[in-house]
């Protein structure tokens, strides 16, 4: 059974930093792109971040930047999500979600429960 299961979400302060964590299991981890989406109330989802080993690229939305990190541990089956500098327009649920390439990742796949981050001004 495929399972993506995120957690580090929280609430912080603007300026402050949350690790978000994505632990993967049932599926080839290497094989797979995993992504960051993220969505708050009202809003379109948004894509974040993903990073993919087979395809050796990363990729990060412009409104993160500068701001974000992904990597991941193929060790662990784990991609984490390093926030740093975070605003009040960052609050949303995030994802996790696996699929085959960064290039079309959000279209189908794979998709964890969610974890919230409310961020505070």
């Amino acid at each position: 059974e495929v399972q993506l299961v995120e957690s580090g979400g929280g609430l912080v302060q603007a300026g402050g930093s949350l690790r978000l964590s994505c632990a993967a299991s049932g599926f080839t981890f290497d094989d797979y792109a995993i992504g960051w989406f993220r969505q708050a109330p009202g809003k379109e989802r948004e894509g974040v971040s993903c990073i993919s080993s087979s395809e050796g690229s990363i990729y990060y939305a412009d409104s993160v930047k500068d701001r974000f990190t992904i990597s991941s541990d193929n060790a662990k089956n784990t991609v984490y999500l390093q926030m740093n500098s975070l605003k009040p327009e960052d609050t949303a649920v995030y994802y996790c979600v696996a699929d085959y390439y960064c290039t079309n990742i959000g279209s189908g796949g794979y998709w964890g429960q969610g974890t919230q981050v409310t961020v505070s001004s």
